[in-house]
């Protein structure tokens, strides 16, 4: 039936965005390396407007220990510095006048393991968010049944709902295993 494709093509759009949000939430957790999306969503006060640090100026990397912000205009450097300390990011930062450097502490095996369930805690809450798609995907299956569909067309469905929960659980099963290895190598 198109009516259950397109059901089914519902829920992947669902567990794709919650693989989605899992895969940022993992990418704001730092692994003790210096990376410019450590700062994203940090917010400067850009003449009155909230705007977002990666539009007010170019964030790199030179080491894995330094990041390094410049402003396209100096006179924001105050509120840059500002936001970041603001953010409790644990991060320092500190400006030569024209640029505003951060160096990165090194992680001490308590923080090192503190990431470790932190991650933990960003992929459960991703799981969650796959089970809730299957859920929404199930009772919408159920209701078509109720409508008059097929039991064994639906009961077919469903087994592809688990398949597709079940490949997008071992992504993000696979994606912790990786961030972990990342956070606890020093």
């Amino acid at each position: 039936m198109e009516e259950i494709e397109l059901y089914l093509e519902t829920a992947r759009e669902m567990m794709e965005k919650a693989m989605d949000q899992s895969r940022a939430g993992l990418a704001k957790i730092r692994a003790g390396k210096a990376m410019p999306s450590m700062l994203d969503g940090i917010n400067v006060d850009y003449y009155g407007v909230s705007t977002p640090i990666n539009q007010t100026a170019s964030i790199t990397s030179p080491d894995a220990r330094t990041l390094f912000v410049k402003p396209w205009e100096k006179k924001i450097i105050p509120e840059i510095e500002k936001a970041i300390v603001n953010a409790n990011l644990g991060l320092n930062p500190q400006n030569d006048g024209e640029n505003i450097i951060i160096n990165i502490p090194q992680l001490t095996e308590e923080r090192r393991i503190s990431l470790v369930k932190q991650s933990k805690t960003v992929t459960e809450d991703g799981k969650i968010r796959l089970r809730n798609a299957r859920k929404e995907t199930n009772d919408e299956l159920k209701q078509l049944q109720k409508d008059g569909a097929s039991e064994d067309i639906i009961k077919r469905a469903e087994d592809e709902v688990q398949q597709i929960t079940d490949s997008y659980v071992k992504q993000l099963d696979d994606l912790l295993a990786h961030k972990e290895s990342e956070i606890m190598t020093v």
